[in-house]
């Protein structure tokens, strides 16, 4: 049976005391950890997305500025964090899942892990519906048996295939980030804006509602199968700027039981960074 990548607060109400149940808070910026402490999900552990779920580099051009964890390196975090094959594991954060909730998301299925899933809305949907918080400080148990896994098994794609791809009107480039950036009218992050030759810009944030809720399936669905026409998902690529909020449109294709694109890792900050092709929309 297939399990819904999205979790509803009110489900999580239901089963988030069960013992099969672990919870991960995996909000990102100077202060995550600090708001972790001050409060969160009752039983949540805290997951930082700059050490234990990328590898970062002090030379952005070679994976961009989140390039993924090597799998055995995962694999001992996971092991770390006690996380086991049979656990129900759900991911918040504190934007609605764009953070590095859909990111973890992504990390776990691409590892074989079936039953993980994102919550809805994240911490401040969670609070507005009274959620129990806590500022206990919680300890994760590691395992004594390592998780066992081997590879990545959901699709990436390298920094020269996307360039071949952007030269190739059979493929299609997914640029995620905010349509500024995209155009290049705005850039706060990397070292040159614009966007991949070729890229559309479908930013993450439309996949949300008014309320920062993820849309429907079937709107997602119908929303995204325009958008790609005839194109299959081999030959799309979904990017962002550091690999981490493409993850969040690769999280709303599959809640929308669409077959997953490949996600290009180093995105804009890699791309940026090496002397490629780049656009810029005219005004």
């Amino acid at each position: 049976m297939r399990i819904s990548p999205i979790i509803e607060v009110e489900e999580l109400l239901k089963i988030y005391k069960n013992s099969d149940v672990m919870i991960f808070d995996v909000s990102n910026n100077k202060n995550a950890k600090t708001n972790y402490e001050t409060e969160h999900i009752e039983g949540a552990f805290f997951v930082d997305l700059n050490t234990q779920l990328a590898d970062i580099k002090s030379d952005f051009s070679e994976g961009g500025r989140h390039p993924m964890p090597k799998i055995d390196t995962f694999a001992k975090t996971l092991t770390d964090l006690g996380i086991s094959k049979d656990k129900h594991i759900v991911i918040y954060d504190d934007k609605n899942g764009s953070n590095a909730s859909a990111r973890f998301w992504w990390m776990l299925k691409s590892v074989g892990h079936e039953r993980v899933q994102v919550l809805n809305g994240g911490l401040n949907h969670a609070k507005n519906k009274n959620f129990p918080l806590s500022s206990k400080k919680e300890s994760v148990q590691a395992l004594s048996e390592p998780y066992q896994i081997d590879k990545w098994n959901l699709p990436t794609i390298e920094i020269n295939e996307v360039e071949n791809a952007s030269q190739n009107p059979n493929y299609l480039i997914v640029d995620v980030r905010d349509r500024e950036r995209y155009e290049g009218k705005f850039e706060p992050i990397d070292v040159i804006a614009g966007h991949i030759p070729r890229a559309i810009n479908i930013p993450f944030t439309e996949n949300l509602d008014q309320n920062g809720l993820f849309l429907k399936p079937d709107e997602l669905r119908n929303k995204y199968e325009t958008l790609f026409g005839e194109i299959k998902a081999e030959n799309i690529i979904v990017h962002c700027g550091s690999g981490v909020t493409a993850c969040h449109t690769l999280l709303a294709l599959d809640y929308a039981e669409m077959k997953t694109p490949n996600l290009y890792v180093g995105s804009w900050s890699e791309w940026s960074r090496n002397n490629k092709m780049i656009e810029k929309t005219k005004a």
